[in-house]
């Protein structure tokens, strides 16, 4: 497994050094809050809401709403259904576009030391809105098209002040995201974004944490060749509740 992702990741950043048109460098700002709350030893929804911002916090780039249903497998081995509700905003801010996405994930985590591990693999159906121009040169909606998309996500998280994750932790989080479009009518690469995320967070128990730090997302637009190559203040509130007893 390890070895098939070495070789999509070397592919991918191959594949980003090819015949680039255009990069659109923006300063934006990312604002999530998130939350799980469990109900058994195995099952727990999760929700996700990320305000995400162009020109730090002046215009929209997308709204992100997200639902999961969680089985837990095994301590390290969850299994996620879900789905998100999107608009996107084309820089531009002349229309905006409406995804409905489903996925399926599995996590897999382990500790190595001080070191914990997340691997996250999604596999995404999504539904995206087609806009054309009308007679009055207002974009209206068209239908929608179907495409596919897989993602990987590595998480290290390091405790600072402590050996562990325990309450009152200062922390160091790193994470990096491939999206690769599988299937008919993908766009002319197959490498969709990329995501690099280091942060900063303090864990206050068991139940809330937060996160402040950089993202990166470079992003190719639908003919290959334009790129945004976003740079992203980003904030991450996180509270989870426990239905168990």
């Amino acid at each position: 497994m390890k070895k098939i992702i070495l070789v999509i990741l070397l592919m991918s950043y191959s594949i980003l050094g090819l015949s680039q048109k255009q990069i659109d460098i923006n300063k934006n700002s990312w604002w999530n809050v998130s939350t799980t709350a469990k109900f058994t030893n195995k099952i727990s929804i999760s929700g996700l809401y990320s305000w995400r911002r162009y020109n730090f916090v002046n215009t929209w780039q997308q709204s992100l709403l997200r639902f999961g249903l969680n089985y837990r497998i095994k301590d390290n081995f969850t299994l996620t259904s879900g789905y998100d509700w999107v608009v996107t905003f084309p820089k531009q801010n002349l229309y905006n576009f409406t995804e409905h996405r489903l996925f399926e994930q599995f996590t897999i985590k382990n500790k190595i030391g001080r070191f914990n591990i997340k691997h996250r693999y999604r596999l995404e159906q999504r539904f995206i809105e087609n806009l054309k121009l009308n007679d009055d040169n207002y974009y209206v909606s068209n239908g929608v098209r179907f495409r596919q998309r897989i993602r990987y996500r590595l998480v290290l998280t390091i405790p600072l002040n402590h050996s562990s994750m325990i309450d009152k932790t200062l922390f160091l989080s790193i994470f990096d995201e491939i999206f690769v479009n599988i299937g008919k009518g993908i766009a002319k690469k197959p490498l969709d974004q990329n995501w690099l995320n280091i942060s900063m967070g303090w864990k206050f128990n068991s139940k809330t944490s937060i996160k402040i730090g950089y993202q990166n997302q470079y992003l190719i637009k639908g003919n290959g060749l334009d790129i945004e190559d976003n740079h992203i203040f980003s904030v991450s509130f996180n509270h989870n509740f426990d239905f168990i007893k």
